[in-house]
């Protein structure tokens, strides 16, 4: 994870995975907004919230509510997926 631009309420990150994935029982619970565009790769996000997990592929995003338990379920596991973060506040 590499943070590309830091302001009061926002950060910016490129994160790269190479078939990582959320520990088992592990959810992500942020007290900021997230919003996740794919660059590369494929990822699997899921949801503690009774909701269906989200295939992203290059160019799909996702805009995550702070408190919205989440976890990476699946990260492509021989092309590294590149993720563009921007957490948010507000």
């Amino acid at each position: 994870m590499a943070a590309l631009l830091v302001r009061p309420g926002v950060r910016i990150e490129r994160i790269v995975s190479s078939g990582q994935a959320s520990a088992p029982g592990f959810w992500y619970d942020q007290p900021h907004g997230e919003w996740v565009l794919l660059l590369r790769g494929e990822a699997r996000l899921a949801f503690d919230d009774g909701t269906e997990s989200v295939l992203l592929q290059p160019g799909e995003f996702v805009d995550i509510a702070p408190h919205r338990r989440h976890r990476v379920e699946w990260t492509h596991p021989v092309e590294p997926t590149v993720w563009l973060a921007v957490h948010y506040c507000g």
